[in-house]
Protein backbone atom coordinates (compact mmCIF):
# COMPACT_ATOMS: atom_id res chain seq x y z
CA UNK A 1 0.00 0.00 0.00
CA UNK A 2 3.18 2.35 0.95
CA UNK A 3 4.48 1.69 -2.19
CA UNK A 4 1.47 2.53 -4.56
CA UNK A 5 1.05 5.44 -2.60
CA UNK A 6 4.56 6.97 -3.54
CA UNK A 7 4.21 5.62 -6.84
CA UNK A 8 1.01 7.85 -7.11
CA UNK A 9 2.90 10.31 -5.52
CA UNK A 10 6.02 11.06 -7.99
CA UNK A 11 3.65 10.35 -10.56
CA UNK A 12 1.67 13.71 -9.27
CA UNK A 13 4.99 15.68 -8.46
CA UNK A 14 6.45 14.81 -12.62
CA UNK A 15 3.15 16.02 -13.46
CA UNK A 16 3.29 19.41 -11.90
CA UNK A 17 6.62 19.89 -12.80
CA UNK A 18 5.61 19.15 -16.85
CA UNK A 19 2.71 21.54 -16.41
CA UNK A 20 4.95 24.08 -14.71
CA UNK A 21 7.27 23.91 -17.54
CA UNK A 22 4.64 24.00 -19.95
CA UNK A 23 3.58 27.12 -18.62
CA UNK A 24 6.51 28.87 -17.79
CA UNK A 25 7.35 28.12 -22.12
CA UNK A 26 3.92 29.56 -22.57
CA UNK A 27 4.81 32.33 -20.70
CA UNK A 28 8.05 33.31 -22.13
CA UNK A 29 6.35 33.15 -25.73
CA UNK A 30 3.90 35.85 -24.60
CA UNK A 31 6.71 38.06 -23.41
CA UNK A 32 7.77 38.64 -26.70
CA UNK A 33 4.61 41.24 -27.78
CA UNK A 34 3.57 44.03 -25.26
CA UNK A 35 -0.07 43.23 -26.12
CA UNK A 36 0.42 39.76 -24.07
CA UNK A 37 2.86 40.46 -22.02
CA UNK A 38 0.54 40.41 -19.08
CA UNK A 39 -0.86 37.51 -19.34
CA UNK A 40 2.69 35.67 -20.02
CA UNK A 41 3.12 36.72 -16.69
CA UNK A 42 0.32 34.91 -15.28
CA UNK A 43 1.10 31.77 -17.15
CA UNK A 44 5.01 32.05 -15.60
CA UNK A 45 3.46 32.85 -11.74
CA UNK A 46 0.83 29.92 -11.90
CA UNK A 47 4.16 27.75 -13.17
CA UNK A 48 5.79 28.96 -10.37
CA UNK A 49 3.13 27.61 -8.18
CA UNK A 50 3.07 24.49 -9.83
CA UNK A 51 6.75 24.17 -9.20
CA UNK A 52 6.32 25.06 -5.45
CA UNK A 53 3.26 22.41 -5.32
CA UNK A 54 4.94 19.54 -6.79
CA UNK A 55 7.97 20.14 -4.75
CA UNK A 56 6.10 19.97 -1.69
CA UNK A 57 5.17 16.63 -2.78
CA UNK A 58 8.76 15.66 -2.78
CA UNK A 59 9.65 12.40 -0.76
CA UNK A 60 13.08 13.58 0.61
CA UNK A 61 11.10 15.87 2.94
CA UNK A 62 11.81 15.55 6.05
CA UNK A 63 9.99 18.39 7.58
CA UNK A 64 7.59 21.01 6.71
CA UNK A 65 8.10 22.92 9.73
CA UNK A 66 11.49 25.19 7.77
CA UNK A 67 9.68 25.04 4.69
CA UNK A 68 6.24 26.82 6.75
CA UNK A 69 8.99 29.80 8.25
CA UNK A 70 10.70 30.49 4.77
CA UNK A 71 6.90 30.68 3.18
CA UNK A 72 5.93 33.42 6.03
CA UNK A 73 9.37 34.99 5.89
CA UNK A 74 9.77 35.21 2.70
CA UNK A 75 5.89 36.76 2.29
CA UNK A 76 6.65 39.11 4.68
CA UNK A 77 9.08 40.47 2.54
CA UNK A 78 8.27 40.01 -0.80
CA UNK A 79 4.49 41.42 -0.02
CA UNK A 80 5.64 44.55 0.76
CA UNK A 81 8.11 44.81 -1.35
CA UNK A 82 5.99 44.22 -4.17
CA UNK A 83 3.16 46.93 -2.86
CA UNK A 84 5.07 50.00 -1.72
CA UNK A 85 8.38 50.18 -4.09
CA UNK A 86 7.30 52.90 -6.57
CA UNK A 87 7.84 51.86 -10.56
CA UNK A 88 11.21 54.23 -10.29
CA UNK A 89 12.46 51.54 -7.83
CA UNK A 90 11.66 48.35 -10.41
CA UNK A 91 15.19 48.40 -11.36
CA UNK A 92 16.91 47.65 -7.83
CA UNK A 93 14.19 45.76 -7.01
CA UNK A 94 14.78 43.46 -9.81
CA UNK A 95 18.02 43.30 -9.40
CA UNK A 96 17.59 42.61 -5.35
CA UNK A 97 15.47 39.36 -6.76
CA UNK A 98 18.02 38.25 -9.34
CA UNK A 99 20.59 38.41 -5.85
CA UNK A 100 17.88 36.71 -3.39
CA UNK A 101 17.21 33.94 -6.26
CA UNK A 102 21.41 33.20 -7.16
CA UNK A 103 21.87 32.84 -3.21
CA UNK A 104 19.09 30.52 -2.65
CA UNK A 105 20.94 28.83 -5.73
CA UNK A 106 24.05 28.63 -4.59
CA UNK A 107 23.53 27.64 -0.78
CA UNK A 108 21.07 24.75 -2.09
CA UNK A 109 24.30 24.14 -4.07
CA UNK A 110 26.42 24.30 -0.96
CA UNK A 111 23.81 22.32 1.38
CA UNK A 112 24.22 18.83 -1.28
CA UNK A 113 27.70 19.63 -1.71
CA UNK A 114 28.08 19.63 2.63
CA UNK A 115 25.62 16.53 2.84
CA UNK A 116 28.00 14.24 0.65
CA UNK A 117 31.24 15.55 1.92
CA UNK A 118 30.88 17.52 5.40
CA UNK A 119 33.12 20.40 5.89
CA UNK A 120 36.08 18.30 4.82
CA UNK A 121 39.60 17.34 6.61
CA UNK A 122 40.39 21.08 7.04
CA UNK A 123 37.66 23.03 8.49
CA UNK A 124 36.18 19.50 9.91
CA UNK A 125 38.43 19.75 13.01
CA UNK A 126 38.57 23.59 13.58
CA UNK A 127 34.73 23.65 13.66
CA UNK A 128 34.97 20.36 15.70
CA UNK A 129 37.10 22.82 18.04
CA UNK A 130 34.70 25.63 17.86
CA UNK A 131 31.94 23.48 18.45
CA UNK A 132 32.56 20.21 19.65
CA UNK A 133 30.26 18.93 16.90
CA UNK A 134 32.37 16.89 14.68
CA UNK A 135 31.15 17.64 10.77
CA UNK A 136 33.97 16.12 8.63
CA UNK A 137 32.61 13.67 7.03
CA UNK A 138 29.24 13.21 6.88
CA UNK A 139 27.75 9.34 6.65
CA UNK A 140 26.01 9.63 3.55
CA UNK A 141 27.09 8.28 0.02
CA UNK A 142 29.76 10.75 -2.29
CA UNK A 143 28.48 12.64 -5.24
CA UNK A 144 29.18 11.35 -9.29
CA UNK A 145 31.53 13.07 -11.37
CA UNK A 146 28.85 15.32 -13.14
CA UNK A 147 27.41 15.70 -10.21
CA UNK A 148 30.53 17.17 -8.91
CA UNK A 149 30.83 19.56 -11.84
CA UNK A 150 27.36 20.54 -12.02
CA UNK A 151 27.69 21.43 -8.28
CA UNK A 152 30.86 23.73 -8.98
CA UNK A 153 29.15 25.55 -12.07
CA UNK A 154 26.18 26.15 -9.66
CA UNK A 155 27.83 27.73 -6.73
CA UNK A 156 30.38 30.05 -9.21
CA UNK A 157 27.27 31.74 -11.22
CA UNK A 158 24.95 31.62 -8.13
CA UNK A 159 27.60 32.88 -5.83
CA UNK A 160 28.93 35.97 -8.30
CA UNK A 161 25.90 36.85 -9.30
CA UNK A 162 24.17 37.19 -5.69
CA UNK A 163 27.36 39.73 -4.59
CA UNK A 164 26.67 41.50 -8.26
CA UNK A 165 23.34 41.91 -8.37
CA UNK A 166 23.92 43.54 -4.91
CA UNK A 167 26.45 46.15 -6.65
CA UNK A 168 24.08 46.84 -9.16
CA UNK A 169 20.90 47.49 -7.53
CA UNK A 170 23.29 49.53 -4.71
CA UNK A 171 24.51 51.48 -7.97
CA UNK A 172 21.08 51.55 -9.31
CA UNK A 173 19.47 53.17 -5.74
CA UNK A 174 22.86 55.70 -5.75
CA UNK A 175 24.08 53.74 -2.18
CA UNK A 176 27.17 52.87 -4.35
CA UNK A 177 28.37 55.65 -7.23
CA UNK A 178 26.73 54.99 -9.99
CA UNK A 179 30.12 55.72 -11.86
CA UNK A 180 32.75 52.89 -12.40
CA UNK A 181 34.85 52.10 -9.10
CA UNK A 182 38.33 51.19 -10.92
CA UNK A 183 41.30 50.82 -10.53
CA UNK A 184 45.19 49.70 -11.80
CA UNK A 185 45.08 45.95 -13.62
CA UNK A 186 41.75 45.30 -12.49
CA UNK A 187 41.25 43.41 -15.87
CA UNK A 188 44.43 41.71 -15.26
CA UNK A 189 43.28 41.25 -11.54
CA UNK A 190 39.74 39.93 -12.81
CA UNK A 191 41.60 37.23 -15.03
CA UNK A 192 43.60 35.76 -12.29
CA UNK A 193 40.69 35.41 -10.24
CA UNK A 194 38.45 33.82 -13.09
CA UNK A 195 41.23 31.05 -13.64
CA UNK A 196 41.68 30.65 -9.72
CA UNK A 197 38.01 29.42 -9.69
CA UNK A 198 38.43 27.64 -12.52
CA UNK A 199 41.22 25.74 -11.40
CA UNK A 200 39.55 25.33 -8.03
CA UNK A 201 36.44 24.16 -9.48
CA UNK A 202 38.97 21.60 -11.39
CA UNK A 203 40.15 20.24 -8.73
CA UNK A 204 36.72 20.03 -6.67
CA UNK A 205 35.98 18.05 -9.18
CA UNK A 206 38.41 15.43 -9.77
CA UNK A 207 39.07 15.37 -5.84
CA UNK A 208 35.90 16.00 -3.64
CA UNK A 209 37.66 14.63 -0.42
CA UNK A 210 39.46 18.32 -0.71
CA UNK A 211 35.80 19.40 0.59
CA UNK A 212 37.54 22.69 2.15
CA UNK A 213 38.35 23.96 -1.74
CA UNK A 214 35.03 23.67 -2.24
CA UNK A 215 34.05 26.55 -0.07
CA UNK A 216 36.99 28.34 -0.23
CA UNK A 217 35.39 27.82 -4.34
CA UNK A 218 32.30 29.62 -2.92
CA UNK A 219 34.58 32.53 -1.44
CA UNK A 220 35.99 33.24 -4.20
CA UNK A 221 33.10 33.41 -6.63
CA UNK A 222 31.73 35.98 -4.05
CA UNK A 223 34.64 38.36 -4.68
CA UNK A 224 34.46 37.66 -7.85
CA UNK A 225 31.02 39.13 -8.31
CA UNK A 226 32.02 42.35 -6.62
CA UNK A 227 35.29 42.88 -8.74
CA UNK A 228 32.84 42.26 -12.08
CA UNK A 229 30.46 44.67 -11.35
CA UNK A 230 31.96 47.72 -9.08
CA UNK A 231 33.83 48.46 -12.37
CA UNK A 232 30.50 49.15 -14.57
CA UNK A 233 29.10 52.37 -14.73
CA UNK A 234 25.30 53.07 -14.34
CA UNK A 235 25.11 53.69 -18.30
CA UNK A 236 25.16 50.15 -18.66
CA UNK A 237 23.07 48.78 -15.54
CA UNK A 238 20.31 47.47 -17.80
CA UNK A 239 22.89 45.42 -20.00
CA UNK A 240 24.49 44.19 -16.86
CA UNK A 241 21.13 43.27 -14.97
CA UNK A 242 20.29 41.36 -18.21
CA UNK A 243 23.60 39.64 -18.31
CA UNK A 244 23.05 38.61 -13.85
CA UNK A 245 19.53 37.30 -15.21
CA UNK A 246 21.14 34.69 -17.77
CA UNK A 247 23.89 33.59 -14.96
CA UNK A 248 21.53 33.09 -12.44
CA UNK A 249 19.26 30.98 -14.91
CA UNK A 250 22.05 28.90 -15.76
CA UNK A 251 22.78 28.48 -11.98
CA UNK A 252 19.56 27.02 -11.68
CA UNK A 253 19.98 25.16 -14.43
CA UNK A 254 23.05 23.81 -12.96
CA UNK A 255 21.49 23.14 -10.17
CA UNK A 256 18.41 20.86 -12.02
CA UNK A 257 20.99 18.65 -13.11
CA UNK A 258 22.72 18.00 -9.92
CA UNK A 259 19.75 17.92 -8.40
CA UNK A 260 18.31 15.37 -11.23
CA UNK A 261 14.95 18.41 -11.48
CA UNK A 262 13.58 18.54 -14.83
CA UNK A 263 11.75 21.84 -13.72
CA UNK A 264 15.00 23.26 -12.68
CA UNK A 265 16.83 22.46 -15.98
CA UNK A 266 14.12 23.59 -17.95
CA UNK A 267 12.98 26.66 -16.02
CA UNK A 268 16.65 27.75 -15.70
CA UNK A 269 17.29 27.22 -19.75
CA UNK A 270 14.74 29.17 -20.47
CA UNK A 271 15.65 32.22 -17.91
CA UNK A 272 19.61 31.52 -18.95
CA UNK A 273 19.21 31.68 -22.43
CA UNK A 274 16.63 34.52 -22.67
CA UNK A 275 18.49 36.36 -20.64
CA UNK A 276 21.67 36.12 -22.83
CA UNK A 277 19.58 36.89 -25.67
CA UNK A 278 17.81 40.29 -24.04
CA UNK A 279 21.84 41.18 -23.17
CA UNK A 280 23.58 40.73 -26.62
CA UNK A 281 20.21 42.68 -28.57
CA UNK A 282 20.92 45.40 -25.64
CA UNK A 283 24.70 45.63 -26.49
CA UNK A 284 23.88 45.88 -30.47
CA UNK A 285 21.42 48.57 -29.81
CA UNK A 286 24.14 50.22 -28.13
CA UNK A 287 26.75 49.62 -30.29
CA UNK A 288 29.08 47.76 -27.67
CA UNK A 289 30.58 43.94 -27.34
CA UNK A 290 29.30 42.31 -24.47
CA UNK A 291 33.17 42.03 -23.33
CA UNK A 292 33.47 45.89 -23.61
CA UNK A 293 30.54 46.13 -21.02
CA UNK A 294 31.87 43.68 -18.92
CA UNK A 295 35.49 45.33 -19.14
CA UNK A 296 35.26 48.47 -20.49
CA UNK A 297 34.00 50.60 -17.45
CA UNK A 298 31.45 52.83 -19.60
CA UNK A 299 29.24 54.67 -17.31
CA UNK A 300 32.68 57.37 -16.05
CA UNK A 301 32.52 61.62 -17.07
CA UNK A 302 34.13 61.96 -20.23
CA UNK A 303 38.08 62.72 -20.52
CA UNK A 304 39.42 65.60 -21.79
CA UNK A 305 38.88 65.79 -25.29
CA UNK A 306 35.88 63.46 -25.29
CA UNK A 307 33.17 66.08 -24.17
CA UNK A 308 30.80 67.41 -27.14
CA UNK A 309 31.91 70.90 -28.83
CA UNK A 310 29.41 73.23 -27.72
CA UNK A 311 31.48 76.69 -28.18
CA UNK A 312 29.25 78.90 -30.22
CA UNK A 313 25.91 76.85 -29.26
CA UNK A 314 22.70 78.20 -27.62
CA UNK A 315 20.43 76.55 -25.89
CA UNK A 316 16.84 77.47 -26.74
CA UNK A 317 14.43 77.84 -23.85
CA UNK A 318 10.52 77.80 -23.85
CA UNK A 319 8.03 78.35 -21.49
CA UNK A 320 4.60 76.49 -20.86
CA UNK A 321 2.97 78.72 -23.23
CA UNK A 322 4.87 78.87 -26.24
CA UNK A 323 5.30 74.48 -26.07
CA UNK A 324 1.19 74.77 -25.75
CA UNK A 325 1.14 76.91 -28.88
CA UNK A 326 3.43 74.95 -30.67
CA UNK A 327 1.62 71.52 -29.70
CA UNK A 328 -2.05 72.40 -30.39
CA UNK A 329 -0.69 72.86 -34.02
CA UNK A 330 1.18 69.81 -34.19
CA UNK A 331 -0.82 67.32 -36.46
CA UNK A 332 1.57 64.80 -35.04
CA UNK A 333 3.67 64.23 -31.98
CA UNK A 334 5.89 61.05 -31.21
CA UNK A 335 6.81 61.02 -27.30
CA UNK A 336 10.06 59.52 -26.54
CA UNK A 337 10.17 58.53 -22.66
CA UNK A 338 13.77 58.12 -20.63
CA UNK A 339 14.73 57.63 -17.45
CA UNK A 340 13.91 61.18 -16.12
CA UNK A 341 9.99 60.04 -16.66
CA UNK A 342 10.54 57.33 -14.33
CA UNK A 343 12.32 59.89 -11.65
CA UNK A 344 9.20 62.60 -11.87
CA UNK A 345 6.88 59.86 -12.01
CA UNK A 346 5.37 61.24 -15.09
CA UNK A 347 3.45 58.55 -16.61
CA UNK A 348 -0.20 59.25 -15.54
CA UNK A 349 0.50 62.87 -16.16
CA UNK A 350 1.94 61.69 -19.87
CA UNK A 351 -1.01 59.90 -20.60
CA UNK A 352 -3.47 62.38 -19.82
CA UNK A 353 -1.41 64.77 -21.86
CA UNK A 354 -1.42 62.33 -24.82
CA UNK A 355 -5.25 61.95 -24.26
CA UNK A 356 -6.03 65.60 -24.67
CA UNK A 357 -4.00 65.57 -27.61
CA UNK A 358 -6.12 62.96 -29.25
CA UNK A 359 -9.18 64.87 -28.69
CA UNK A 360 -7.59 67.43 -31.00
CA UNK A 361 -7.22 65.09 -34.04
CA UNK A 362 -3.45 64.72 -33.35
CA UNK A 363 -1.33 61.68 -34.15
CA UNK A 364 0.35 60.45 -30.74
CA UNK A 365 2.79 57.64 -30.80
CA UNK A 366 5.71 56.54 -28.46
CA UNK A 367 9.32 55.61 -29.26
CA UNK A 368 11.08 53.00 -26.84
CA UNK A 369 14.70 52.87 -27.34
CA UNK A 370 15.50 49.40 -26.11
CA UNK A 371 18.05 50.71 -23.56
CA UNK A 372 15.92 53.25 -22.23
CA UNK A 373 15.53 53.38 -18.72
CA UNK A 374 17.57 51.93 -15.80
CA UNK A 375 16.24 48.12 -16.92
CA UNK A 376 15.14 45.92 -19.61
CA UNK A 377 11.56 46.95 -20.75
CA UNK A 378 11.48 50.02 -17.99
CA UNK A 379 9.42 52.29 -19.95
CA UNK A 380 7.31 49.92 -21.29
CA UNK A 381 6.28 48.68 -17.84
CA UNK A 382 5.88 52.32 -16.73
CA UNK A 383 3.57 52.98 -19.75
CA UNK A 384 1.54 49.99 -19.22
CA UNK A 385 0.69 50.83 -15.89
CA UNK A 386 -0.44 54.41 -17.22
CA UNK A 387 -2.48 52.64 -19.48
CA UNK A 388 -0.99 53.79 -22.36
CA UNK A 389 -2.59 51.75 -25.52
CA UNK A 390 0.19 49.07 -26.84
CA UNK A 391 -0.42 49.83 -30.38
CA UNK A 392 0.90 53.05 -29.58
CA UNK A 393 4.91 51.61 -28.70
CA UNK A 394 6.87 51.31 -31.64
CA UNK A 395 10.70 50.55 -31.17
CA UNK A 396 13.63 51.93 -32.81
CA UNK A 397 13.39 50.22 -35.99
CA UNK A 398 10.04 50.75 -36.36
CA UNK A 399 9.73 54.63 -35.70
CA UNK A 400 12.78 56.04 -36.77
CA UNK A 401 11.89 57.05 -39.70
CA UNK A 402 8.95 59.00 -39.23
CA UNK A 403 10.72 61.85 -37.09
CA UNK A 404 11.76 63.90 -40.45
CA UNK A 405 7.90 63.67 -41.23
CA UNK A 406 6.45 64.68 -37.94
CA UNK A 407 5.21 67.95 -36.34
CA UNK A 408 6.81 67.53 -32.47
CA UNK A 409 8.45 64.89 -30.92
CA UNK A 410 8.27 65.75 -27.42
CA UNK A 411 11.13 64.22 -25.01
CA UNK A 412 10.30 63.54 -21.65
CA UNK A 413 13.46 62.88 -19.42
CA UNK A 414 15.31 60.60 -22.17
CA UNK A 415 19.23 61.70 -22.82
CA UNK A 416 21.72 59.42 -24.05
CA UNK A 417 19.35 57.66 -26.47
CA UNK A 418 18.36 60.72 -28.15
CA UNK A 419 21.84 62.26 -28.17
CA UNK A 420 23.68 63.59 -31.68
CA UNK A 421 26.49 63.22 -31.04
CA UNK A 422 26.40 59.77 -31.45
CA UNK A 423 26.21 60.32 -34.99
CA UNK A 424 27.80 62.75 -35.51
CA UNK A 425 30.67 62.64 -33.49
CA UNK A 426 33.31 60.50 -34.20
CA UNK A 427 35.32 61.56 -30.87
CA UNK A 428 32.22 60.57 -28.43
CA UNK A 429 32.72 58.04 -26.71
CA UNK A 430 28.61 56.87 -27.62
CA UNK A 431 29.44 57.54 -31.44
CA UNK A 432 28.16 55.16 -33.27
CA UNK A 433 25.10 53.76 -30.87
CA UNK A 434 21.96 53.44 -32.29
CA UNK A 435 19.44 56.50 -31.46
CA UNK A 436 16.18 57.84 -32.40
CA UNK A 437 15.99 60.50 -34.88
CA UNK A 438 14.77 63.07 -32.89
CA UNK A 439 16.84 65.77 -34.15
CA UNK A 440 15.05 65.32 -37.61
CA UNK A 441 11.70 65.97 -36.61
CA UNK A 442 10.06 69.31 -37.48
CA UNK A 443 10.40 70.87 -33.23
CA UNK A 444 11.82 69.07 -30.35
CA UNK A 445 10.34 69.57 -26.97
CA UNK A 446 12.59 68.28 -24.64
CA UNK A 447 11.12 68.16 -20.53
CA UNK A 448 14.33 68.45 -18.08
CA UNK A 449 15.16 69.86 -15.15
CA UNK A 450 18.31 71.07 -16.40
CA UNK A 451 21.53 70.89 -18.77
CA UNK A 452 23.03 67.73 -16.79
CA UNK A 453 24.09 64.61 -19.16
CA UNK A 454 22.87 61.23 -19.22
CA UNK A 455 24.45 58.15 -17.72
CA UNK A 456 27.23 58.36 -20.36
CA UNK A 457 28.36 61.36 -19.09
CA UNK A 458 28.54 63.22 -22.63
CA UNK A 459 27.22 66.27 -22.95
CA UNK A 460 23.80 65.88 -25.53
CA UNK A 461 23.95 68.01 -28.53
CA UNK A 462 20.12 68.01 -28.93
CA UNK A 463 19.65 70.55 -26.48
CA UNK A 464 21.63 73.36 -28.70
CA UNK A 465 19.89 72.10 -32.20
CA UNK A 466 18.07 74.76 -33.95
CA UNK A 467 14.99 73.31 -33.86
CA UNK A 468 14.98 72.54 -29.74
CA UNK A 469 13.44 73.91 -27.47
CA UNK A 470 14.18 73.24 -23.67
CA UNK A 471 11.40 73.56 -21.07
CA UNK A 472 12.80 73.27 -17.89
CA UNK A 473 10.94 72.33 -14.60
CA UNK A 474 9.64 68.79 -13.38
CA UNK A 475 7.95 66.78 -16.11
CA UNK A 476 4.95 65.95 -14.03
CA UNK A 477 3.76 69.35 -12.87
CA UNK A 478 4.52 70.88 -16.30
CA UNK A 479 2.32 67.82 -18.29
CA UNK A 480 -0.04 68.33 -15.92
CA UNK A 481 -0.39 72.70 -16.98
CA UNK A 482 -0.16 71.54 -20.80
CA UNK A 483 -2.57 69.13 -20.62
CA UNK A 484 -5.10 71.70 -18.61
CA UNK A 485 -4.09 74.05 -21.51
CA UNK A 486 -5.63 71.47 -24.02
CA UNK A 487 -8.56 71.09 -22.04
CA UNK A 488 -9.04 74.96 -22.38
Amino acid sequence: MTGVFLANKAYLLHATYLLASLAFVLGLRDMNSARTARRGMFLAEGGMLLAIIGTLLHQEIVTFEWIAAGLVVGSLVGIPMGLWIPMTAVPQRTALSHAFGALAVALVGVAHFYGAYGLGEVLGPWWHGLTGADLTVLPVEGLTLFERAALGFEVILGSLTFTGSLVAAGKLQGTLPGRPITYRGQNIINMLVIVLMVGLWGYVVAHPEQSHLFYALVGVSLVFGLSLVLPIGSADMPVVIAILNSYGGLAASATGFALSNNVLIIAGALDGGSGLILSLLMCKAMNRSWGNVLFGAFGKAPEAGQAADTEGLVVKPTDLEEAHMILDMAESVIIVPGFGMAAAQAQHALRDFAIQLEKKGVKVRYAIHPVAGRMPGHMNVLLAEANVPYDQLFDLDHINDDFKTTSVALVVGANDVVNPAAKEDPSSPIFGMPILNVDEARTVIILKRGMSPGFSGVENLLFYKDNARMLFGDAKASLATLAAKMKE
